[in-house]
């Protein structure tokens, strides 16, 4: 494993064909006055991340919910507002999850503070390769370093599907709800990130507050702005936050064409 100077750069990911960091270069600058309509998710990260930058007690953290509602977008604004505090950031794909141990010997004695960034986090019926990060999270015999959390993004609330007969049969015994055995493994996963913050889609007067805060800058009538923003998220079903984001691209785009 290669060993890049975290005092010079903020970021990196693994690459598995090399086994390697790979620092990354250009970060998205997105920051966090820009997330709208996420107010609550927000101000619990930010609070959870500065007291484990702080040294208190924090937790790992599972951001779920429906797609395009902020949750990558908020954990890389965490880098923007700490990195000048000493958190750095780390991703991986779960299919290189099983990396992790060797990762993480590597970042326990750095000077900083690292926020493992697991985007898009789900799992099939029959992968495995949750194993590693179930233990590491909380189970495992050696605990993982005080300086890592990990922050995983996922569009599932217990990152692996449910069956329907898995649910027949759960049992209730003395007014306490007994899951199956293969819905428990299930559960146990997800319910090892302490911090759970649940996403959903923005109603269209928060739809609007994102176009008007991406056209901040730009001189267009509003109202005509607004029936544009409305036309093009219809057409894609999605009035989300990245639906906001993809309007502004192409509006900006064709403006300039």
């Amino acid at each position: 494993m290669n060993n890049l100077d975290w005092h010079q750069i903020r970021a990196a990911v693994w690459r598995p064909h090399t086994q390697k960091l790979k620092a990354i270069t250009r970060l998205d600058p997105v920051k966090m006055e820009r997330l709208i309509g996420i107010e609550t998710q927000k101000q619990q990260l930010v609070e959870n991340t500065r007291r484990f930058l702080q040294g208190k007690h924090s937790n790992h953290a599972l951001l779920w919910g429906a797609r395009g509602t902020g949750k990558s977008s908020l954990i890389k604004a965490l880098l923007n507002e700490f990195a000048g505090q000493g958190l750095r950031m780390l991703q991986i794909d779960k299919a290189e999850l099983g990396w992790l141990p060797e990762i993480l010997d590597d970042l326990e004695d750095r000077p900083f503070h690292f926020v493992i960034f697991c985007d898009d986090l789900s799992f099939e019926q029959d992968e495995e390769s949750f194993k590693p990060l179930k233990s590491l999270l909380d189970g495992g015999l050696e605990l993982p370093p005080e300086n890592v959390r990990i922050y995983a993004t996922s569009n599932r609330r217990h990152l692996m599907p449910e069956q329907q007969s898995e649910n027949q049969a759960s049992r209730v015994v003395d007014g306490e709800v007994h899951y199956a055995d293969s819905l428990e493994d299930k559960l146990a996963l997800s319910d090892r990130f302490g911090l759970w913050l649940s996403f959903y889609p923005p109603n269209w007067d928060t739809y609007l507050l994102m176009i008007d805060a991406l056209f901040a800058n730009v001189s267009v009538e509003r109202e005509l702005l607004h029936e544009q923003a409305k036309w093009f998220a219809m057409q894609r079903a999605s009035h989300s936050g990245r639906t906001a984001v993809q309007f502004y691209r192409y509006y900006m785009d064709k403006d300039e064409n």
